[in-house]
């Protein structure tokens, strides 16, 4: 793995943890040289972990929508890439990522990481799908897609290809190791 995507909120949230959390994952990129791919904001918790990045000497990589470039966009980045519309920042930051970790954020984290376990369902995503679990922040996410594997929505295969984990240096190690199982989408009814 070269290069992370980290999905998380351009707000901060209420919990001290998630900055914390974000800043703590910036810096563990940085040191095992994987570079960030993210949203391309200087705010909340993305420009939490860009500014973690840069300060440990490490790469990262922004994708903004024209829309609100001039407002939000990090300026102190390796690179920054403007493009048309969120559907183009998304496919754009899946072309340039290895891996894809979620932090605390709203509804674009939630929507991001669900079309990556699409994807992954599909067979069209073959690449590692985390979160961190800061201080239980998607437990009830992670209910409601257990839920689905037990009403019949979700097959287990397809539900453990999101590693979840509470701490980075876990949730990366386990990266690593990470192989896309091939699951028969469809099921026999």
């Amino acid at each position: 793995m070269k290069r992370i995507c980290v999905n998380c909120g351009s707000n901060s949230g209420n919990n001290p943890a998630y900055l914390e959390m974000a800043e703590l994952l910036g810096k563990i990129l940085a040191k095992r040289n994987l570079e960030l791919v993210f949203g391309g904001t200087s705010v909340g918790l993305m420009g939490k972990v860009a500014d973690a990045v840069i300060k440990s000497g490490g790469s990262a990589i922004g994708v903004i929508p024209k829309l609100f470039a001039d407002k939000v966009s990090h300026r102190g980045l390796t690179e920054l890439y403007i493009v048309d519309s969120m559907h183009e920042r998304k496919a754009m930051m899946f072309k340039l990522s290895d891996g894809f970790i979620a932090l605390p954020g709203g509804f674009g984290t939630i929507e991001e990481i669900t079309e990556l376990l699409t994807w992954a369902q599909l067979g069209i995503n073959k690449k590692p799908c985390g979160i961190i679990n800061v201080d239980g922040y998607f437990d009830k996410l992670l209910t409601f897609f257990d839920r689905g594997v037990t009403d019949g929505f979700i097959k287990i295969e397809h539900r453990e290809m999101l590693i979840v984990e509470d701490s980075p240096r876990t949730l990366l190690d386990r990266f690593e190791e990470y192989n896309a199982p091939y699951v028969e989408k469809w099921i026999n009814i």
